[in-house]
C-alpha cells in the first residue's frame, strides 16, 4: 500500500509563491511516475503536473506552464511542486498522486494523498 502525505499549502496573495511537498512511503518510490492534481470548488479534479521516475521528463497543464515546476528527490521519497506567479484561479485543493498515467486528453493516477489547500487572494 502506498501512502502519500502533502504539505506546504496555505494562503498567498496573487503574484506570490508556494512550494508543495509530498512524502511517499510503502513501495519503491523511484518506480512510480508522480504528479499533482487539483480540484477547485464545484469543479472536477484536474491534472497539474507529472514527472517521470528519474525526473527526466515533466508534463504540465497549459494553465500552469511557465509558472509551476515539478521536481523529485528519489533519495528522500519526495516530490515537490514550486508554484510561482500564483493567480486566484489557482485556488484549489492540491493532491499528490502516484503511478500517474499522463495523456494530453486525460491523466489518471492510482494513488492519492489527502490533499492540501491552496488559496490565492486577489
Amino acid at each position: 500500500q502506498v501512502q502519500l502525505v502533502e504539505s506546504g499549502g496555505g494562503l498567498v496573495q496573487a503574484g506570490g509563491s508556494l512550494r508543495l511537498s509530498c512524502v511517499a512511503s510503502g513501495r519503491t518510490f523511484s518506480k512510480s511516475v508522480m504528479g499533482w492534481f487539483r480540484q477547485a470548488p464545484g469543479k472536477e479534479r484536474e491534472f497539474v503536473a507529472a514527472i517521470s521516475r528519474f525526473g527526466t521528463t515533466t508534463n504540465y497543464a497549459d494553465s500552469v506552464k511557465g509558472r509551476f515546476a515539478i521536481s523529485r528527490d528519489n533519495a528522500q521519497n519526495t516530490v515537490h511542486l514550486q508554484m510561482n506567479s500564483l493567480k486566484p484561479e489557482d485556488t484549489a485543493v492540491y493532491y499528490c498522486a502516484g503511478d500517474v498515467r499522463y495523456s494530453s486528453i486525460q491523466s489518471v493516477a492510482d494513488y492519492w494523498g489527502q490533499g492540501t489547500q491552496v488559496t490565492v487572494s486577489s
